[in-house]
C-alpha cells in the first residue's frame, strides 16, 4: 500500500507530501517581489550618484588677487631659440609645446598642417637639419638651435617655386590641398635620402648605392605621408619628373 511519500496516480502531486523529509525545491531561497526588488534597484542608483564627500573633491586652484604674482606654472617656460626658414626666432614656451603648435600658434607659419596630430599621417611635416620629421611628435625645445625649414620657406627668392612645387601642380597632384605642405616637404628629403644612397624597405640590394627611383620605391619611401583623396599615382609621378627618372 502507498503512503505518503509516493503519488497514487488518483490525486496530483503535492509539493506538501513529499517523502523522506526532502526539502521542496525553492527551499532557503528568500522570496523577492517585483516590488522590494525595484526599491532596492533605486536605493542602490541613490548611492552610486551622491556626491563625492569634500576629502575627494579637488580644490580648484586660486587665482592670484590684484597686486599679487601668480602662483608658477606647473612646468616653468623656457627661453629656446629657432632658426626656421633661415630666420631666427627667441622663443619662450613651456616645455610640454610641440614644434607643430609653436610653428602655427606662436609663429604663424600654418603652412604645416596638424592632422592627427598622432604621428600617423604626416600633414605635419617639416625639415629639421635636413631631416624629415614629424613636427607633432617633437617638442619645441627639442629643436633649441636647429635649423628647420617649413613649406614657406622651400621655394626659392621672390615667387620662385621649388620644382617639386612645381611639379605637384603640373601633375595635380593634389585635390582639397590638406596634406600637400607635408607631402612635399617629405619627398624633398627623400630625394636627397635617395640621392645619398639611402636603402628603403623595397631596395632589391641594400649594399647598391645606385638604386633606380622606381614608383614601388617612391611609394614606399613616400608611406608615411596620406593623401586622403587618393591623389597617389599624380604625387608619384610628380616626384618621379622632379627625381629624373621619367620611365
Amino acid at each position: 500500500m502507498p503512503n505518503d511519500s509516493q503519488n497514487d496516480g488518483n490525486r496530483p502531486f503535492d509539493e506538501n507530501h513529499r517523502g523522506n523529509n526532502v526539502p521542496p525545491a525553492n527551499a532557503g531561497i528568500p522570496h523577492v517581489s517585483r516590488r522590494n526588488f525595484m526599491q532596492s534597484a533605486i536605493a542602490a542608483a541613490t548611492v552610486a550618484s551622491m556626491p563625492l564627500s569634500n576629502a575627494q573633491v579637488q580644490t580648484p586652484m586660486k587665482r592670484a588677487e590684484p597686486g599679487q604674482k601668480p602662483e608658477p606654472p606647473f612646468a616653468p617656460a623656457q627661453s629656446m631659440s629657432l632658426r626656421i626658414n633661415g630666420r631666427q626666432y627667441d622663443l619662450t614656451l613651456e616645455p610640454r609645446v610641440t614644434l607643430l603648435d609653436a610653428l602655427r600658434e606662436v609663429i604663424g607659419l600654418t603652412g604645416t598642417k596638424k592632422g592627427c596630430d598622432h604621428g600617423q599621417c604626416g600633414a605635419c611635416t617639416v625639415l629639421v637639419n635636413g631631416r624629415r620629421i614629424n613636427s607633432c611628435l617633437t617638442l619645441a625645445i627639442m629643436n633649441d638651435g636647429a635649423d628647420i625649414t617649413t613649406i614657406e620657406g622651400l621655394a626659392g627668392p621672390g615667387d620662385e617655386l621649388h620644382p617639386l612645387q612645381a611639379a605637384f601642380l603640373d601633375h595635380d597632384a593634389f585635390q582639397c590641398g590638406y596634406c600637400t605642405p607635408g607631402q612635399i616637404c617629405s619627398a624633398a628629403a627623400m630625394l636627397s635620402e635617395y640621392r645619398t644612397g639611402t636603402a628603403s624597405a623595397v631596395t632589391p640590394n641594400v649594399r647598391d648605392t645606385a638604386v633606380k627611383l622606381s614608383d614601388a620605391e617612391i611609394r614606399e619611401r613616400m608611406s608615411g605621408n596620406i593623401c586622403r583623396c587618393g591623389a597617389y599615382p599624380n604625387i608619384v609621378a610628380a616626384i618621379r619628373v622632379v627625381a629624373g627618372n621619367k620611365t
